[in-house]
């Protein structure tokens, strides 16, 4: 059994995903130490530690007497937040279903395999998802037992991976690869489409400090979802 997190673990934690997440934005100051204290239960010290290590990682800056923000990016990009299908079904209004569809845990069986497997089995998942009860998206996907040992024993009939990763293992880096495909007849059947029907691909690799966590496929039936990324150009760019 794995030891539980430190509290200035499980501090650095808490302020990292909203960081990283978009709840807090750059520019904006994050609680106040003393705050923090409060809302955790622990000694200056302890905040401070946990903070001291977002500072190291360029994702927070700290101002004497003005507090602490979150930093500003170096550059700005065109960036597709990994998305929660959950929140975003229901966000649209829509009754969310999901269903896993397979699971097992085994050894690597390539030599991209083997770097996200660390020297540990993956467990390897199939799920559907849906809106409104039509299927929204047929997902694969392997999860390093690495990084995110707890995987193993996850309830993942549940819960879908997806949310379970963002809550459990937020990622720090990410890869996405979109492209349009045909559906393959194997797929056809879980998406209701006939073989050949237009399908969003979307790949998607994703990283914690340095370390793979997830490599996984869903596959969207082309009219059913859409992915926008919002974006403006850094200065001295042009236009």
């Amino acid at each position: 059994m794995n030891a539980p997190f430190t509290l200035h673990r499980r501090i650095y934690a808490d302020l990292e995903t909203r960081i990283l997440s978009g709840d807090w934005a750059p520019g904006q100051r994050i609680p106040f130490e003393h705050e923090l204290t409060s809302r955790y239960g622990c000694s200056r010290m302890t905040v401070n530690k946990a903070i001291s290590e977002l500072a190291d990682r360029g994702l927070v800056t700290r101002r004497r007497r003005a507090g602490t923000f979150v930093a500003q990016p170096r550059a700005q990009s065109a960036v597709l937040a990994i998305p929660d299908l959950k929140a975003e079904v229901e966000a649209r209004g829509q009754a969310y279903g999901y269903e896993l569809l397979a699971r097992r845990v085994r050894e690597p069986g390539s030599d991209e395999e083997y770097d996200l497997a660390s020297g540990k089995p993956l467990v390897e998942l199939r799920c559907l998802h849906r809106a409104d009860g039509a299927p929204l998206a047929l997902e694969r996907r392997i999860i390093s037992l690495a990084v995110t040992p707890e995987a193993e024993n996850a309830d993942f009939e549940a819960q879908p991976p997806g949310g379970w990763l963002l809550d459990f293992a937020p990622w720090t880096e990410a890869e996405h690869r979109i492209t349009a495909v045909a559906c393959e007849a194997r797929d056809a059947r879980h998406l209701l489409l006939k073989p050949g029907a237009p399908c969003l691909s979307v790949e998607r690799r994703t990283w914690r400090d340095g370390r793979p966590v997830t490599r996984v496929s869903q596959l969207f039936p082309g009219d059913r979802y859409d992915l926008v990324a919002r974006f403006s150009p850094s200065r001295g760019e042009g236009r």
